[in-house]
């Protein structure tokens, strides 16, 4: 048929008689003028813009500049293009109907959608290039088809066209399209000014662009690449490349900062204090409303735009089922009536009624459906996120107002406040997420249900009131999930708790052959653990299967009820638009149950911060800051941070009042030379009791003041109360100023008085370098630090950590000890530039060497030279000398104050006392020279942990490197191979290690599942389809061919059978069917969950045998934290994490699989468009993955600083406040939660880029389902039955395709934890099992304990080298042996190879007659006894710490704590041998606890007991008790005694001494000492 403009069956068509715009045709084609006239305008423009762009590409996105009223003009062009397509649509479907092609019916449309999308690209380009002027085109284009338009709808008036027709509707919108497009680009004429007037506007974008860190582009691009998050492209298909860094996602825009948000969210938070009420507590809802409630406000908007396109869906579904039979034979004649124009006019519904149209429209409802649904998400997405930084940021504010008696009397604990920054924030940034589905979900279940009643009519009622009835029950599961998820958790603290204590104990554990019973402890409450793990398991399943099963059931409750009440069964339109309704409904019931919780916990978070903000602060320290010009200056070198927002108000200056309330003018002081004066003040710690009582000292300035006392007596408070820490009930603490001469004298050199450095008693580290610790904040002067460091004599233990000075120490750091510790506090306090030094106690953990050097060096000279006033709270009195002016303390007053000499004079008992004191101190001081001091002690175990550490990890690279070549051939590209694969050998060791059983049940029992339920819906397609068939045979014979065929194929009863017979044939099919899915589902459920369960049971239990039995050297070399890092996270996400992500990832696969499997075998041409398809979703989930893989890694490791920032801030409030370091640290803590914030938002991003994407996928699966089967329809190939539940599956196919997607990511990092878990179980364990048997070896062995050494050599490890080289020796029965030697000689090496702890690789040792190696390991340990150097208790009882096997009677128990003389302590402790230990025995002192140990080794009778170091933390006193007990109980035995004080060996036997891994001297202590060259003689010399 030849292709005219005006067709050509007409001649009147082309002639113009009547008037030019009385011919219908010439105004059509009038219409195409102004779309040609834009593309021939603007395409050269955009050629030769492109052509130029190359130079553009590289500039950065700075060039994003909003024209105004930008969105608004996307919108109408987003509506322009809607509209055009109808037209084309209603054209195309006119012309039809007209005996000869009309072009001019439908290509203007046509040409008027290609101009469209021009001027969008054109307008865009505009945009970024900044050039205004060129819009003038555009603006002309608008008022062109404006007029060509408005004259069509006038002609179509005159020639009585009205609104009943469908073209004379998209006339008139298109005109007023065209309208308001015109009035938005006469906005950007009025407010650009770009022509017609004289200066034009000159534009800057907005800050955040013309900062280059900012990467967070969503608020500034253009909608469409809003909408579809077009803009992260680069960032995730670069991730591929290389992996994401905090660098490439760079920095928050100002909006989302904390500071912003916390400024808003305060306003609306103190905006609520009245005048009349200052009392009331400010309600925490109402700010977060007046401070988010518009965003919120916006996604709920789009919210319920997405839920109303959801119903789009199932209605076109039952159009184009309803449609696809009816034939286009209703007479034309009829139609032709409605000719007008020579043209025909259709009506309104018409077009609606045409299944290839409905099929476009479902695909445009889809895709917008999708839009708006991500949109909602992101929107409430971000708001939660800001306002998780806005109470982040109001949190840490109170806590650093918080008064200190808070903190210690419990009030608010350090557990409280983690908990209030990692679990309340984060429970309300949850609940902001969920908060849209609150008031958006009973909209969408009332949709729902009206709908399914005007399908179904009243059997409808009977299938929603299911899903109803039982979403109550979805909410008991869902509470009890909650609750079984708590005791879960407390037996996993439990667990973890009986870990660390057996981890830190390891080697006491092995050297008595006590593993396996710890082992059974941590079994036992492993066991309790995975009890409520199971109870979980099962809600678990529970909740998954009511899930899968509620829509079943909902759909057989309806169709059988529809069956009994109409006595038929529905149609397929009918049937399959309910069944798609009923799977939209499931999901609102299914999470109303999820975010009811999520508000119950959110109520209960709000009620514990409104309760914090609420709680006491501190009091004004007003006489601590001189004026107020003085503290501003501090404030303005901190906040340079936040100049951006400055610009638009002066901010700065609210948030300094904010930190500094306002100051009173310091009263005059009596005398310039005191530094800090208190008169008669009563200071507490806010209960009734006053902690200091009458008060009245002064502070010189300039000088050396002690203050002394017992402990107890209030010396800390004291200092304390001068830094307003303390509330006093009365008097006063002034503050000298300098005077004013020397402030103008010193300029700005002046030293910031209004900071005190203070060194508390506790040491408290930052988690930091230790330059950063001891700098603090300061500027780094190189000398100063220097003499610093050496004051404090830390170099020799900064030589000592791996990267010098730049080692991060702290809790997340090395563990350094206490003495360490406290050295770097004092350091820190001494290297700040004040006026004024606060000492407390800084002597407490060091030894006496280094306390001599700290104070002749640090506190004499060091602070003394700088004439900076010193207070100094020590109990070692020989110091008093030293001092300038003494404070003497009493049970919380002051007793004496004056100088030495005053004291000396006035208080002669008092000196006395003192005096006696001193001597007793000085006896302590020799005895402390004598022993190999405390220090050194400390570094060994530091240099320790770091060689093997070192080795370790040489070893570790090794194998990475052997790793890399293997897989590595020289080419880049399998790097990022490697970062894209799935890790398949992790899965299957996770699978088998659940048991193959339960995997092949898993499998079949999914497979079957699916295919049942598959099987249901296509038994209802035939069964509806049977219906149509029926009446279709009866009446015309229109689809004659099919019908017999299928139900000769179906071997169903002939149709010549009663209807009603075979309905309930069908019927009771389909019962027994859908019993089956249920059953399925029930069974599928519980198998997943169970494999998860037995798989970590079973890793669980490999990994702690492994461990526990893993020789020492491992623990020597693997870091405590990571051991317990498997047992504690990854242990937690194998028992949590993987079962549901693993059921969830198998579900959706399998739908869509299955969903894909039906189209196919229903319309077979599916496939052909499924290629591309499948191509695109490999490369989004592809680069997803990985993307998704980096993001979540930043955001896990970005969260761990700020959570330790709080807890860290929290710990050293006082030294925070006495520095004056409040705003660093507030900015410190607002630029780690921006750092967290931007990684959760990229990551939140990635999410949402991955969902639009994929559900678009599924809207294109959707539209070549329905098109191939509408296209296949036309060449009669089946009954609409089956279409429309192709189409129903294609539905779901969007729901699930971003899961599928989301749980592999998922997965793949919960599959680490597997990793790492599994790479531990490949440790070798030690040979426990010896060449002989244990009942070869006799039971009182070794009953003489005669040893004997031959040529021995030993290694910690074949790596390294041996520590002990040809060793001989021989001890006769019972003797005393003592063996010394310098630090690393190999006492401690020869100890361990008695027990064969460590590599014996020549030569051997032989007890009894029995060579140890040889022995099953548990014999030979369980039959020697040996005390460590430092003492291990566990928690639990008395009793079991000295008997854990429960094998002697109580009455030796208690002969063993007699000679260790424990007895009468343990009597007096309530319980007895029954009293409790706590952890690590922390509950007796140092001393008690070795005495512990020596009654441990007594009470297991052997007769050879080795002492490693035994006495090295011990006093005096005890370490006599100790000798006499060996000389005495251990009479008889053999004994070896590493010595390292060397007077406790001299009364011993045999000495042996040792270097370098060599015996050097071997014989009795006299014949030793009458050399007197030798090297025992010098070690007695230096020890005397």
């Amino acid at each position: 048929m030849a292709l005219s403009f005006c067709g050509n069956n007409d001649i009147k068509a082309y002639s113009v008689e009547y008037g030019v715009l009385n011919n219908g045709c010439f105004v059509d084609a009038l219409n195409l003028v102004p779309h040609v006239f834009l593309l021939f305008i603007t395409f050269p423009i955009l050629f030769i813009g492109w052509g130029s762009q190359s130079s553009k590409v590289q500039i950065h996105h700075n060039t994003w500049l909003h024209f105004p009223g930008h969105n608004m003009r996307w919108i109408l062009t987003f509506l322009l293009l809607f509209v055009h397509v109808c037209e084309f649509a209603e054209g195309l479907v006119s012309n039809k109907v007209m005996s000869s092609n009309h072009l001019h019916l439908f290509m203007p449309a046509f040409m008027g959608f290609i101009a469209a999308t021009t001027s969008v690209v054109y307008y865009h380009n505009i945009e970024t290039s900044n050039f205004p002027k060129l819009l003038l085109v555009l603006f002309i284009y608008w008022v062109l088809a404006f007029i060509t338009k408005s004259i069509k709808l006038w002609k179509f008036a005159e020639y009585k066209v009205g609104p009943q027709h469908l073209r004379f509707c998209i006339t008139a919108l298109l005109v007023i399209l065209y309208g308001l497009l015109m009035a938005v680009e006469i906005n950007v004429i009025r407010v650009r000014k770009y022509v017609f007037f004289a200066n034009p506007q000159k534009v800057k974008p907005p800050e955040d662009l013309q900062d280059l860190g900012v990467r967070f582009l969503q608020p500034f691009v253009n909608l469409l690449s809003k909408a579809t998050y077009w803009w992260m492209n680069p960032l995730i298909i670069g991730a591929h490349k290389r992996p994401i860094e905090l660098k490439k996602i760079g920095k928050l825009p100002i909006a989302m900062r904390a500071l912003t948000n916390y400024l808003r969210l305060k306003d609306a938070y103190e905006d609520q204090r009245t005048a009349e009420d200052p009392e009331r507590a400010p309600s925490i809802w109402r700010s977060m409303y007046r401070a988010f409630g518009r965003p919120i406000l916006l996604s709920s908007t789009f919210r319920y735009l997405a839920d109303l396109l959801g119903f789009a869906g199932p209605l076109c579904i039952s159009g184009i089922v309803k449609y696809l039979k009816t034939k286009d034979e209703v007479a034309t004649a009829d139609k032709m009536k409605e000719t007008y124009l020579g043209v025909y006019f259709m009506s309104s519904t018409e077009l609606l009624q045409n299944s290839s149209v409905l099929a476009i429209l479902l695909f445009l409802a889809l895709v917008l459906q999708r839009t708006f649904l991500q949109a909602s998400y992101y929107v409430t997405i971000e708001t939660g996120i800001n306002l998780r930084g806005a109470l982040l940021a109001m949190i840490y504010n109170k806590i650093l107002r918080l008064s200190t008696s808070n903190m210690s009397m419990g009030e608010m604990t350090l557990g409280q406040i983690n908990n209030l920054v990692a679990i309340e924030t984060n429970q309300l940034m949850w609940f902001l997420f969920l908060c849209p589905n609150l008031w958006a979900m009973p909209v969408q279940i009332v949709m729902g249900v009206i709908l399914l009643y005007y399908l179904l009519g009243c059997s409808a009622l009977v299938g929603a009131s299911v899903i109803v009835l039982l979403a109550p029950v979805q909410y008991l599961i869902a509470t009890k999930l909650a609750d079984t998820q708590k005791n879960t958790l407390e037996h996993s603290t439990d667990r973890l708790k009986t870990t660390t204590e057996i981890l830190k104990g390891i080697k006491l554990l092995k050297l008595y052959a006590w593993e396996n019973i710890f082992c059974d402890s941590v079994e036992e409450t492993r066991g309790k653990e995975l009890t409520s793990l199971k109870t979980f398991a099962f809600y678990t399943s529970m909740s998954i299967f009511m899930n899968a099963a509620i829509p079943i059931a909902a759909v057989l409750a309806t169709f059988v009820m529809h069956h009994f009440i109409n006595k038929t069964g529905p149609s397929p339109s009918e049937a399959f638009a309910a069944l798609a309704l009923f799977h939209i409904l499931v999901t609102p019931l299914f999470l109303l149950s999820t975010v009811v919780r999520f508000a119950v916990k959110a109520l209960v978070s709000v009620q514990k911060l409104g309760e914090f903000l609420q709680s006491d602060e501190i009091g004004d320290d007003s006489w601590r800051n001189g004026d107020i010009s003085v503290t501003l200056e501090p404030g303005k070198k901190h906040l340079g941070m936040t100049k951006a927002i400055n610009r638009k108000q002066p901010m700065r200056y609210q948030m300094d009042n904010y930190e500094h309330p306002t100051r009173r003018p310091l009263r005059p002081t009596e005398t310039e030379d005191v530094a800090v004066k208190v008169s008669n003040g009563s200071f507490t710690w806010g209960s009734n009791l006053l902690t200091l009582s009458d008060i009245n000292i002064r502070i010189p300035t300039g000088q050396l003041t002690m203050i002394v006392g017992q402990v107890g007596c209030g010396k800390s408070s004291l200092l304390l109360a001068m830094l307003g820490e303390m509330q006093a009930i009365e008097g006063r603490v002034y503050w000298s100023k300098l005077p004013d001469c020397e402030m103008i004298n010193e300029g700005n050199i002046s030293k910031n008085r209004y900071s005190v450095a203070y060194a508390a008693q506790k040491s408290w580290l930052l988690n930091a370098t230790v330059e950063e610790n001891i700098t603090f904040g300061s500027p780094f002067n190189k000398q100063r630090y220097k003499a610093v460091i050496d004051a404090c004599s830390l170099q020799p233990d900064i030589d000592l950590l791996p990267f010098g000075d730049q080692t991060e120490i702290g809790e997340r750091g090395i563990n350094l000890s206490g003495g360490q510790r406290q050295r770097i506090c004092v350091a820190r306090a001494l290297y700040q530039n004040t006026n004024i030094v606060f000492l407390d106690d800084p002597f407490s953990a060091l030894d006496i060497h280094l306390s001599d050097h700290l104070m002749q060096e640090g506190i004499l000279k060091f602070l003394q030279d700088d004439k900076r006033t010193v207070v100094l709270v020590t109990h070692k009195l020989q110091y008093l000398i030293h001092a300038d002016w003494i404070i003497a303390m009493k049970d919380g007053s002051v007793l004496r104050e004056g100088t030495l000499k005053d004291i000396q004079t006035h208080d002669v008992e008092l000196y006395d006392h003192w005096k006696t004191l001193m001597n007793r101190q000085d006896q302590e001081l020799e005895k402390d020279i004598q022993q190999d001091s405390q220090t050194t002690l400390e570094r060994k175990t530091l240099r320790r942990a770091f060689y093997s550490r070192e080795a370790k990890n040489q070893i570790d690279d090794e194998d990475e490197e052997e790793e890399e070549e293997e897989e590595d051939d020289d080419n880049m590209s399998m790097t990022t191979n490697r970062r894209s694969k799935i890790p398949w050998k992790v899965c299957w060791c996770y699978l088998s290690s659940g048991g193959f059983f339960m995997v092949f049940l898993m499998v079949s029992s999914k497979l079957l599942k699916h295919s049942v339920i598959v099987t249901i819906d296509y038994w209802l397609a035939l069964w509806t389809s049977s219906k149509t068939n029926q009446s279709a045979e009866d009446g015309s014979d229109m689809f004659n061919g099919t019908s017999p065929a299928y139900i000769g194929n179906a071997s169903l009863p002939t149709p010549g059978a009663p209807e009603a017979e075979q309905d309930s044939y069908y019927l009771t099919v389909f019962i027994i069917l859908c019993a089956a899915g249920i059953t399925l589902c029930l069974i599928t459920s519980l198998t997943v969950e169970f494999l998860g369960l037995s798989a970590a049971t079973n890793l669980h239990h490999n990994l702690l045998n492994k461990i526990i039995h893993a020789p020492i050297r491992f623990f020597d070399i693997t870091p405590l934290g990571q051991i317990l890092n498997r047992f504690s996270a990854d242990t937690n996400i194998i028992d949590q994490h993987i079962p549901p992500t693993l059921e969830s990832l198998t579900r959706s696969t399998l739908l869509c699989l299955s969903a894909i499997g039906v189209i196919a075998s229903i319309t077979p041409a599916f496939l052909i468009a499924l290629v591309p398809l499948g191509v695109a979703f490999y490369f989004i989930q592809k680069y997803f993955r990985v993307a998704s893989k980096d993001l979540q890694d930043l955001d896990d490791s970005t969260q761990l600083p700020l959570l330790c920032h709080f807890s860290e801030t929290a710990e050293g409030l006082t030294t925070i406040r006495a520095f004056r370091q409040e705003a660093r640290f507030k900015q410190r803590m607002l630029e780690l939660t921006d750092t967290n914030n931007t990684a959760y938002l990229f990551l939140s991003a990635a999410n949402r880029w991955l969902e639009v994407r994929t559900d678009y996928l599924g809207a294109v699966i959707v539209l070549t389902a329905a098109a191939t089967s509408i296209w296949s329809l036309r060449y009669g190939l089946q009954a609409g039955g089956l279409v429309g539940l192709g189409l129903t599956y294609a539905l779901t196919v969007t729901n699930y395709l971003n899961w599928v997607v989301r749980n592999l990511a998922d997965l793949e990092v919960q599959m680490a934890a597997v990793k790492k878990v599994n790479s531990f179980l490949g440790t070798e364990s030690e040979n426990y099992e010896g060449s002989m048997d244990s009942s070869q070896v006799p039971e009182n062995w070794p009953h003489n304990g005669e040893i004997k050494i031959q040529d021995l050599c030993v290694r910690y490890d074949p790596m390294l080298k041996p520590v002990l080289k040809h060793v001989n020796a021989y001890v006769e029965p019972g003797q005393k042996v003592g063996i010394c030697g310098r630090t690393g000689s190999g006492k401690s090496s020869l100890s361990l190879a008695f027990f064969n702890m460590v590599d014996i690789f020549e030569g051997k040792i032989i007890i009894d007659g029995i060579d140890i190696c040889k022995l099953p390991l548990q014999t030979l340990r369980s039959r020697l006894s040996i005390i460590l150097q430092d003492p291990v208790l566990f928690s639990g009882s008395i009793r079991f710490n000295l008997d854990p096997e429960r094998t002697c009677t109580d009455d030796r128990l208690w002969e063993a704590l007699e000679i260790a003389q424990l007895k009468n302590m343990v009597k007096a402790l309530a319980g007895g041998l029954d009293a409790v230990v706590t952890e690590g025995g922390e509950n007796f002192s140092v001393g008690q606890r070795q005495l512990f140990c020596l009654a441990r080794a007594f009470v297991r009778k052997s007769s050879i007991l080795i002492m490693d170091e035994a006495t090295a933390s011990i006093d005096m006193a005890t370490e006599n008790i100790l000798q006499k007990v060996v000389m005495t109980a251990f009479a008889d035995r053999t004994v070896v005694t590493i010595a390292h004080r060397v007077h406790t060996i001299l009364t011993a036997d045999l000495v042996i001494v040792m270097k370098r891994g060599n015996i050097l001297e071997y014989d009795k202590p006299e014949t030793l000492l009458e050399q007197e060259d030798g090297m025992f003689a010098s070690f007695v010399k230096a020890d005397m």
